[in-house]
């Protein structure tokens, strides 16, 4: 156990949610004799909830609006107690989860920064030497003197995880604080989080954007309905994450878990052939459910052992030329690839439709179909670069 950061065990965690209002001592005293079931529920937030992070891992939290992630959050920033079940955290936790909690709006920036800093537990002299490097991070030096309550709600943000940054912490836990932070802004904190893994610190993410995910988790588990839904590589759970959003009556499900998806969209089939030294994979899909522009045809190719070796996706309406499905209606795409890019052996070829919400898969298919190269294995690609320039 000891490269384990956090280990959650059975835990469950139940709310009561009250039906009558109690506002005077009678109403309180005829409540107590009234039916239980009338006057109250039970509501079971998490049910029977169990794993294990490592250290070092960046480590995600999936799920809808209501599964319970954020609840298990709290528990494991020791917000709420568990009902039952026990949490065991090895190392200092940091809950980057309220921000701001404790800030005042009646004090200027520079103000909140030593109260929010005091409450983070730092001295003064500790927050005299990180002052600078706070409000760089923040890029509020121009704001520092105004009143809080002149600020907007990002500004607030990017000032309280500036704060909360400098903490010495094992261990940090994230629930979508930056999704009111500029773009700038997010890639930097992101950037900033991957410094933390490089130098050993454990990430708990919370979040609904799953680029992030695959971007930077090691690892995710997918909450539905209070419980474990699915534990895996981050990929895997975002693709789980997905599947929740498949309700279609036209829904794709294949035995083996090889192709899903709403079925809005389906690929009728997918083939590769070797023409003249390039890899021509064809793409023959089919509009099912109506009409559809913007979507977005993405495809993987990966070796013998699974590991994925290339892959891209584009928008249909790229490059000058727009590529839209009435109902019914169907087409052929393709795109060419060259050979040598990818030695010799035989590669396996998966592709996805999504729609333009970018979240609904219409038509996800592993392994569709496959092409070989008779080359040796040892073959390195031919690399023709650009104009060579002399830089001053």
């Amino acid at each position: 156990m000891e490269d384990v950061a956090i280990s959650v065990k059975n835990v469950k965690k139940d709310f009561v949610l009250p039906h009558e209002k109690t506002t005077s001592i009678k109403s309180g005293i005829v409540n107590i004799f009234k039916h239980k079931d009338k006057s109250k529920e039970t509501q079971h937030a998490l049910k029977d909830v169990s794993f294990d992070i490592k250290r070092g891992e960046f480590f995600g939290i999936l799920g809808r609006n209501g599964s319970g992630k954020s609840t298990l959050l709290k528990i494991l920033a020791e917000i709420y107690q568990p009902t039952s079940g026990s949490v065991n955290v090895h190392g200092k936790l940091v809950p980057f989860i309220e921000l701001g909690v404790g800030f005042n709006p009646e004090l200027t920036g520079r103000e909140n920064v030593y109260l929010n800093g005091a409450l983070l537990g730092f001295s003064k002299k500790e927050i005299d030497d990180r002052y600078d490097d706070i409000v760089a991070f923040a890029e509020l030096e121009e704001f520092m003197d105004q009143k809080l309550k002149n600020y907007s709600s990002g500004m607030q943000v990017r000032l309280a995880f500036s704060v909360a940054t400098r903490a010495e912490a094992d261990i940090l836990l994230v629930d979508e604080v930056l999704a009111v932070g500029d773009a700038d802004f997010q890639r930097k904190c992101y950037d900033y989080f991957k410094s933390l893994k490089k130098s050993g610190k454990t990430v708990v993410f919370v979040t609904h954007d799953m680029n992030a995910v695959e971007e930077y988790c090691d690892r995710a588990i997918l909450i539905n309905e209070g419980q474990v839904a699915f534990n895996d590589k981050a990929s895997k759970t975002a693709k789980e994450y997905l599947k929740l959003f498949n309700t279609s009556e036209t829904a794709i499900s294949e035995e083996g878990q090889s192709r899903w998806g709403t079925g809005d969209i389906r690929f009728e089939s997918i083939s590769a052939k070797n023409v003249d030294e390039n890899i021509t994979i064809t793409f023959d899909i089919k509009s099912v459910t109506g009409d559809y522009e913007n979507f977005v045809l993405g495809f993987r190719i990966a070796d013998s052992q699974g590991q994925l070796v290339a892959g891209g996706s584009t928008l249909t309406n790229l490059g000058g030329k727009k590529i839209s499905l009435k109902k019914g209606e169907s087409k052929k795409l393709s795109i060419s690839i060259p050979e040598a890019l990818f030695g010799g052996g035989t590669r396996a070829i998966g592709a996805t439709i999504r729609l333009a919400d970018g979240v609904t898969i219409a038509d996800d298919w592993d392994a569709a179909t496959q092409f070989k190269i008779s080359k040796n294995t040892s073959f390195y690609p031919v690399i023709v670069p650009g104009e060579l320039k002399e830089e001053n």
